[in-house]
C-alpha cells in the first residue's frame, strides 16, 4: 500500500466481490476465517487473513494485506484442523463496502437499524451475521450488490 495515505491496521478477515472489500469482524474464534472460506469457495477472494490493512483514498477506505505481513502468509488462511492453506487471493487493495460483524443469531436484531464503523475518518454501513447460518454467505454477497439505503429498515 502506498506509505504517504494514512493508514490503520486492524484484526479481521477481509475478501473480494467483485471489485469491493468485505470485512469480517469479530472475536478469535467467532468463525472470521471458516466464513470467509465458504465465501471464496463460491467465488470470493482473499484479500487477508487474521489483520488487513486500511488506508483512506479521498471519501474511500481500501483495504488490503498490511505491509508488515510476512510474504508467505500472503493469499493464505488458516482454516482449523488443516493448518495455514493457500487460497484464490486479490492482491489489489479494494475499495471497502461492507462490514460484518460476527455473532450468534440471537443477539440479531429481525430488522436491524442502520450502523456504520468508522475507520481513518470514513463511515462503512455493518451488518451483523451469524457464520453459522447456512445462509450467511447468500446473505453476504446480497449485501455487497446492496447501497445500504436499499435495504429497509436500515434508512
Amino acid at each position: 500500500m502506498d506509505g504517504q495515505l494514512p493508514r490503520l491496521r486492524i484484526d479481521g478477515v477481509a475478501v473480494a466481490i467483485g471489485e469491493h472489500a468485505l470485512l469480517l469482524r469479530g472475536p478469535v474464534g467467532s468463525g472470521r476465517s471458516d466464513l470467509a472460506l465458504r465465501l471464496v469457495d463460491e467465488g470470493a477472494l482473499l484479500i487477508s487473513d487474521e489483520q488487513v490493512e486500511l488506508r483512506r483514498a479521498g471519501d474511500a477506505l481500501l483495504v488490503g494485506v498490511p505491509s508488515a505481513m510476512p510474504p508467505h502468509l500472503v493469499g493464505r488462511l488458516e482454516a482449523r484442523g488443516l493448518g495455514i492453506v493457500p487460497l484464490p487471493h486479490e492482491a489489489r487493495a479494494l475499495p471497502l463496502r461492507w462490514v460484518a460483524d460476527l455473532m450468534p443469531q440471537g443477539e440479531i436484531e429481525r430488522m436491524p437499524a442502520a450502523e456504520q464503523a468508522a475507520y481513518l475518518g470514513v463511515a462503512i454501513p455493518v451488518v451483523r451475521i451469524d457464520p453459522a447460518a447456512v445462509s450467511a454467505t447468500a446473505r453476504l454477497r446480497l449485501v455487497m450488490r446492496c447501497a445500504p439505503d436499499q435495504i429497509l429498515g436500515r434508512m
